[in-house]
């Protein structure tokens, strides 16, 4: 079969898959096959590029970030909704509706708690993407909405230009997936999925956003050029039709059915794959709604019923610390259980010293609680009438409690961190990082072999990687004789990696890969690193004062000199095999972009370092030169923009050689 036939038989079957699984939670493929199929359209379209059509399967992933989004002026306005707070309100604008015409039916739909887009396809295929903005002028965030994989790349037997209007939203379980990722990496955890997927959809880098997990409910036609509705039901099932996700509707006639669905909505959002925040009750006859009109603001045949948020009264019984992957401590609240929101709730996020501070929240105290953005148990504030005598203020540990290390602010003072190198909390994190391609690169070596490594005890700390014999790793398998000895002559082999390497595997904070390089240069070897001070380290390039505290703490740590000891007993490298003995890039800053064919992104960057070079990942006014390969972007784009000398693979070649 030729390389087009087989392209558009993948792009065809990946693209029904696509659908099965993510508009109809109906998967008729197992991933590994998907991700069989989808690896060998890349590898087709990649051989082919001439091939590759911009709404293939493969375009999902994200492409080069950004720098900016572009403005986007709707060419029918997304018009926003006027609240009402109570099923008073709500029944006078039904009754006030039926007054004007008896016959009037209603469609009852979840309100989507999200960010509202608008999605233009032009001869069937996606073109663009916008926020709603102030709904005249939103943002182009096409290549976003791109990732979003129950978004239609391409329709068939659509109008020449189709625009529909819809609600990004974040489903809960990506959410909770999200926010575990956070707290493992010492970050701040988002609100609530709203923001999350607001934050998500306006990231500068796709890929990203491709990573939140998004999702999308389309519920209006804005334009679509050739086609007439009488109803907007009629509209839904025709966007249905076309394999879009679609709103769930109810068609109603009567007050007392239409308030007893929007409660019902209410009552049965916990079943709800997303987070929503009311219902919109819409006159369905699309005549009408023209005859009804609209204010400056608001359409007249709608509104959105808000569910006021649910609290509760509870008692904070204790206050437990639980410490992240990354070392971060967070304080949580045991609370008194207490049935909110549909669940029953018995502890809450406390998130930071200073929350607890400002809200002055201690054992023993009367709270009350709601479940912020319907999901994160939250305390709101203290019923100080009820405080009971005994009850003391409340401040986070000095001492992990884990492994006793000392415990220090960020430096943006928001979190407490254990500095422990062998903290049991952050084991499995801080060997996942120091096995990771750019530090030690063990391979085979995964994230489910090392944590059945630390659940069998074998390993507490990264050094005790050295330590394993093959007895141990067979007893990983149940018929693993190679794997083992092919594992433990990867770890043999990582000994002899160069110190810089080692000096990022340790995870010293603000030491990534290249300043491992860097500080590996600068001082020959570990030993020479580890007594080093805080003014020496300064004076190396890229190494400012708050990185070289950092430096100078983490060797000081018992746990980090325990540590050290025993991967010199294990025989790992110590010393720097990077010797610049040709300059002739000093001062000059790389960039590569494209598709590069003559040596990867890791061999073309350890050239230049080698030569005194630095490579970046941006281009900017600093840059001294731009090497490109195939289908190089936006980067070779702002490099002419900027004058900033472009070289191909040959010419790069010719500089090194």
């Amino acid at each position: 079969m030729e390389a087009k036939e087989r392209i558009a038989e993948l792009t065809k079957t990946l693209t029904e898959a696509n659908y099965r699984y993510y508009v109809l939670d109906d998967p008729t493929m197992p991933d590994f096959e998907y991700d069989r199929l989808l690896r060998e359209l890349e590898d087709l379209e990649k051989a082919h590029p001439q091939l590759a059509a911009p709404d293939s399967p493969t375009q999902r992933v994200g492409g080069e970030a950004i720098s900016a989004f572009q403005k986007y002026t709707h060419p029918v306005p997304l018009m926003s909704l006027q609240d009402v707070f109570s099923l008073e309100e709500l029944n006078e604008f039904l009754e006030k509706t039926l007054e004007d015409d008896p016959d009037t039916e209603f469609s009852v739909e979840p309100k989507i708690d999200g960010l509202s887009v608008a999605l233009e396809y032009v001869e069937g295929r996606f073109v663009r993407g916008a926020t709603r903005g102030d709904g005249n002028v939103g943002e182009d965030v096409t290549e976003n909405l791109k990732t979003i994989r129950s978004i239609p790349m391409s329709i068939e037997n659509a109008p020449a230009r189709l625009i529909v209007r819809g609600e990004v939203y974040m489903p809960k379980k990506s959410f909770e997936k999200l926010n575990q990722r956070q707290e493992e990496e010492g970050k701040p955890l988002f609100a609530n999925p709203r923001n999350a997927a607001a934050g998500s959809l306006r990231q500068l880098d796709p890929k990203i956003a491709a990573s939140r997990g998004l999702d999308i409910l389309i519920f209006n036609i804005q334009l679509a050029e050739g086609m007439d509705f009488t109803t907007h039901a009629e509209t839904l099932d025709y966007l249905k039709s076309l394999k879009f996700k679609v709103i769930p509707y109810q068609k109603l006639h009567h007050v007392q059915e239409i308030d007893a669905q929007v409660l019902s909505i209410n009552e049965n959002r916990e079943k709800l794959p997303c987070d929503i925040d009311g219902a919109v009750i819409k006159v369905n006859s699309l005549p009408q709604r023209e005859r009804m009109g609209a204010t400056a603001k608001f359409p007249k045949w709608a509104v959105a019923y808000k569910y006021p948020p649910e609290v509760k009264e509870t008692v904070v019984e204790d206050i437990v610390i639980q410490v992240g992957r990354t070392g971060v401590l967070t304080p949580k609240a045991v609370v008194r259980p207490v049935r909110l929101a549909g669940t029953t709730v018995t502890n809450a996020t406390l998130h930071n010293q200073d929350f607890i501070t400002e809200r002055d929240i201690r054992v023993g105290d009367t709270v009350h609680i709601r479940k912020a953005g319907e999901i994160i148990p939250e305390i709101l504030d203290v019923v100080k009438e009820k405080r009971p005598a005994h009850a003391e203020p409340y401040f986070l540990p000095a001492r992990c409690p884990v492994c006793g290390a000392k415990v220090e602010r960020d430096e943006d003072g928001a979190f407490l961190r254990c500095t422990g190198a062998e903290c049991g909390a952050q084991l499995s994190r801080n060997i996942a990082h120091f096995v990771s391609r750019d530090a030690m690169d063990i391979e085979g070596l995964g994230t489910s072999i090392v944590d059945a490594l630390i659940e069998k005890g074998l390993i507490k700390s990264p050094a005790d990687i050295y330590y394993l014999t093959l007895e141990e790793l067979k007893s990983l398998w149940q018929k693993g004789g190679k794997a083992a000895e092919k594992l433990l002559a990867a770890i043999q082999a990582s000994k002899e990696q160069d110190v810089s390497r080692l000096i990022y595997a340790l995870g010293i904070r603000q030491v990534g890969a290249k300043a491992g390089k860097v500080l590996a240069a600068a001082f020959g070897s570990l030993d020479g690193l580890m007594n080093a001070t805080a003014e020496e380290l300064t004076a190396v390039p890229d190494v400012g004062g708050v990185t070289a505290e950092y430096i100078v703490e983490w060797f000081a740590q018992p746990q980090s000199k325990h540590l050290v000891e025993r991967l010199r007993a294990a025989g790992v490298n110590f010393e720097s095999k990077r010797v610049i003995t040709d300059a002739r890039f000093a001062g000059k800053t790389f960039v590569l972009t494209g598709a590069l064919s003559k040596f990867t992104r890791e061999e073309a960057t350890e050239k230049i370092e080698l030569l005194g070079g630095k490579a970046s990942g941006s281009v900017s006014k600093k840059t001294s030169f731009v090497v490109v390969g195939e289908n190089a972007g936006s980067k070779e784009r702002k490099a002419r923009e900027l004058g900033i000398p472009i070289l191909t693979e040959d010419e790069f070649l010719e500089l090194i050689q």
